[in-house]
C-alpha cells in the first residue's frame, strides 16, 4: 500500500507541476492562482500546498525543472559536437539560445523568475545548471580558471538577452539567423583565450 500511495503522490506532484508550468507560461506568475493550478491539474488546492508549500514554492519547482531541461539540451548538443571543446562551446551555446527562445520558456525563466524568486536565487540556479557547463567548457577550451567565471557570466547575459529578443519575434527566421550569427561572432572572439 505505501508504494501505491508514494506512486500516486509522485504522479499528483507531476500533474500539478505540468499544469502550473502551462499556466505560468501562458498567463505569467502574477495572473495565476493556486486555485487555477489545482483546477487545471484536477486536484484540490490542499494537494498543491502539500506538494509545493506555496505559489512561490511551486514556481521555484517549475523554474528548477526548466533550468534542468535547458542544461540537458546544452549538454546533449555539446556532446554531439565531438571532442573539440571549442566546437562543444559553440554547439552548447546555440542549443542554449534555442532552448530559451521559446516564448513560454523565456517568460518563465527570463522574465518572471528573476522578479519572483529574486536575482540572487535566479543566478544561483543558472550557475548550477547551464552556467556550470559553460564555465567548464570555457576552461576545457583554454580559458584560464580565473577568468572563466566572469566570461561565463558575460556570455550568459548576452545569450539571455538574445533569447528575450528572439522570444519577442516568434517565427522570425531572419531574426533567429541574425542572433545566431552574432553569437558565432562573440564565440569566435572568446575561443582565443588571453586575447
Amino acid at each position: 500500500m505505501p508504494r501505491a500511495s508514494a506512486a500516486a503522490a509522485a504522479a499528483t506532484a507531476r500533474e500539478v507541476l505540468a499544469a502550473a508550468r502551462d499556466l505560468f507560461a501562458s498567463r505569467g506568475f502574477a495572473q495565476v492562482s493556486l486555485d487555477d493550478v489545482a483546477q487545471s491539474a484536477g486536484v484540490t488546492r490542499g494537494a498543491v500546498y502539500h506538494h509545493f508549500g506555496s505559489k512561490q514554492g511551486l514556481f521555484r519547482a517549475v523554474v528548477a525543472q526548466l533550468q534542468a531541461e535547458v542544461a540537458a539540451a546544452v549538454l546533449a548538443a555539446a556532446e554531439c559536437a565531438g571532442d573539440d571543446p571549442v566546437a562543444q562551446l559553440r554547439a552548447g551555446s546555440h542549443a542554449f539560445l534555442e532552448a530559451t527562445t521559446h516564448p513560454s520558456v523565456a517568460r518563465i525563466l527570463l522574465i518572471d523568475a528573476p522578479a519572483v524568486i529574486g536575482w540572487q536565487e535566479w543566478r544561483e540556479l543558472d550557475a548550477q545548471h547551464s552556467g556550470a557547463h559553460l564555465r567548464e567548457i570555457l576552461v576545457q577550451a583554454g580559458e584560464a580558471q580565473v577568468s572563466a567565471e566572469p566570461l561565463a557570466v558575460q556570455l550568459s547575459g548576452a545569450m539571455n538577452e538574445a533569447a528575450l529578443w528572439l522570444a519577442q519575434r516568434p517565427g522570425d527566421s531572419a531574426a533567429s539567423q541574425s542572433a545566431h550569427g552574432v553569437l558565432d561572432r562573440l564565440l569566435a572572439a572568446v575561443h582565443a583565450p588571453g586575447e
